[in-house]
C-alpha cells in the first residue's frame, strides 16, 4: 500500500455488518448528501465488490435531512468529519455506513484549502456564483501570483467505515497528486476539477471520463480500500451484527 492509499492508524475492533440483509446480501448506506460523490463512491464499490454489498443511499433508506447535518464538519481533520459523519448517519439508519470527508491542499497555500474546501471562498465575495464557482474562482485568485511550477496540490478523501452496533470504525485515505491549472478546463467532474490537473495524464479532472476519474482519483483509491477490506471482512465469514461466522 503506497502512500496514496493507506488505512489510518488507531481504528478500533473489527467491524461488522448490521442492519438488513436483501436476498442475502447485506446493505452498506452510503452516508452523504452529494450525489456527485455518491455516484462516484457507488461506481467505485459496485465495480470492486462485484455485488456481494447492496449499497444504499440515504434517500433510499427514507433518512430523513435535518438542520443538525449541517453542522457535522467542525473539525480540523479529514478523519474525524468522516467519523463524525458515519457515526451520526449509522445511529440514524440502523445499518453498516460508510461516509467521506474529502478537499484540495494545495501547497503554495500552505496545504489550504484542506477540510474548508467547501465553504473557501468568503462569503459574499462574489455574488451570483455558485458556491462551487465562488470558490473556484478564489482559488485562482489565491494562486494569481503562482507560476505553474509553483501550483503542486493534491485531492485528500478520507473513507470512514462505521458499525453502529459496535461502534467500530476504520479510515481509508486515498490521495491524488496534480497541479492547479491558470484557468479552467473541461465541463465534467464537480468541485475544483476544471483546475486540477492530473499528473499523468496532462487533463483537468474535468476533461476525464467517469471510469479515468475513478481509476487515479482521491475518491476512487479511498473506496477501492474501503472495497478491499469489505471483501476480506466477507471472506472472514462475518456478516451479521452479532459477529456469528456464516453458516
Amino acid at each position: 500500500m503506497d502512500r496514496r492509499t493507506r488505512r489510518s492508524s488507531g481504528d478500533a475492533a473489527p467491524i461488522e455488518f448490521s442492519g438488513r440483509f436483501v436476498h442475502g446480501l447485506p446493505e452498506l448506506l452510503l452516508a452523504t448528501r452529494s450525489e456527485h460523490k455518491a455516484a462516484e463512491a457507488r461506481r467505485v464499490l459496485e465495480a470492486e465488490c462485484g455485488g456481494s454489498v447492496r449499497l444504499v443511499t440515504l434517500a433510499e433508506a427514507q433518512v430523513e435531512r435535518l438542520a443538525e447535518e449541517d453542522d457535522l464538519e467542525p473539525f480540523a481533520t479529514f478523519e474525524e468529519n468522516a467519523s463524525a459523519k458515519a457515526r451520526y448517519y449509522a445511529r440514524r439508519a440502523a445499518m453498516t455506513a460508510v461516509a467521506d470527508d474529502s478537499g484540495l491542499e494545495v501547497e503554495a497555500l500552505g496545504w489550504a484549502p484542506g477540510v474548508r474546501s467547501k465553504r473557501f471562498a468568503p462569503l459574499g465575495r462574489y455574488p451570483g456564483l455558485s458556491r462551487g464557482d465562488a470558490n473556484n474562482e478564489h482559488l485562482l485568485e489565491s494562486l494569481d501570483a503562482f507560476p505553474p511550477a509553483k501550483r503542486g496540490a493534491r485531492y485528500v478523501c478520507v473513507a470512514c467505515l462505521c458499525d453502529p452496533v459496535g461502534e467500530s470504525i476504520r479510515h481509508f485515505r486515498g490521495e491524488a497528486y496534480g497541479r492547479i491549472l491558470e484557468k479552467r478546463r473541461g465541463d465534467g467532474g464537480f468541485g475544483y476539477d476544471p483546475l486540477f490537473l492530473a499528473d499523468d495524464q496532462g487533463r483537468s479532472y474535468a476533461e476525464l471520463s467517469p471510469s479515468e476519474k475513478d481509476a487515479r482519483s482521491h475518491r476512487g483509491r479511498a473506496f477501492r480500500a474501503v472495497a478491499s477490506f469489505l471483501g476480506n471482512l466477507q471472506r472472514a465469514g462475518v456478516h451479521q451484527s452479532t459477529g456469528d461466522p456464516r453458516p
